[in-house]
């Protein structure tokens, strides 16, 4: 019978950070709450049901930077990513 799958160690972090949208020209401000090796949680100013199913991750608003993202769930103004 399979191992069931872990589930990453999550930190609480608290830090501010951005996300980008659209090729990096939309820089929005976010908070991490929480963060792990294969993800984080995220609360944003506005509705996170408006976000794409990709985005990018800094914590600093250089576009440049940062990790790209896949949102794997929405909820009122807080989301769920994993880290490509």
């Amino acid at each position: 019978m399979p191992q069931p799958k872990k589930r990453a160690a999550r930190k609480l972090l608290s830090q501010h950070a951005w996300i980008t949208l659209d090729g990096g020209f939309a820089a929005r401000h976010c908070l991490v709450q929480d963060i792990s090796a294969s993800g984080a949680r995220i609360t944003l100013d506005e509705d996170a049901s408006q976000l794409p199913g990709v985005i990018r991750m800094a914590f600093a608003r250089d576009a440049r930077t940062g990790r790209s993202c896949q949102v794997v769930w929405r909820r009122g103004k807080s989301a769920g990513i994993r880290f490509l």
